[in-house]
């Protein structure tokens, strides 16, 4: 049974960077395409990024794009968001997935952590 556990927020200044991870007790994880998301109050859950299987493929949202990189570890079962150049618009709570099949940007994954803040603010 796959279950994942999200750490790393925090509260930080705009422009500084965090690096999020999320760690998979299972012994599945090279199994699933894992994605990141996002929910800020009051919005809509929305895709962050994605990343294949092996790691070979990655996928960014248009606004996090050049600023996030997504990347994972087999070997610890964990996959990483690291955020640089942070905005307030960034704040939300962050959800990392898991997902048979293809990374992908839609919210249909199989599987959900329960989430960890991030703040940005002055």
């Amino acid at each position: 049974q796959v279950q994942l556990v999200e750490s790393g927020g925090g509260l930080v200044q705009p422009g500084d960077s965090l690096r999020l991870s999320c760690a998979d007790s299972s012994r599945t994880f090279s199994r699933y395409a894992m994605g990141w998301f996002r929910q800020a109050p009051g919005k809509e859950r929305e895709f962050v990024a994605a990343i294949s299987k092996s790691g070979g493929s990655t996928f960014y949202a248009d606004s996090v794009k050049g600023r996030f990189t997504i990347s994972r570890d087999n070997t610890k079962n964990t996959v990483y968001l690291q955020m640089n150049s942070l905005k307030p618009e960034d704040t939300a709570v962050y959800f990392c997935a898991a997902r048979h099949g293809t990374a992908s940007s839609s919210v249909n994954y199989d599987y959900w952590g329960q989430g960890t803040q991030v703040t940005v603010s002055s």
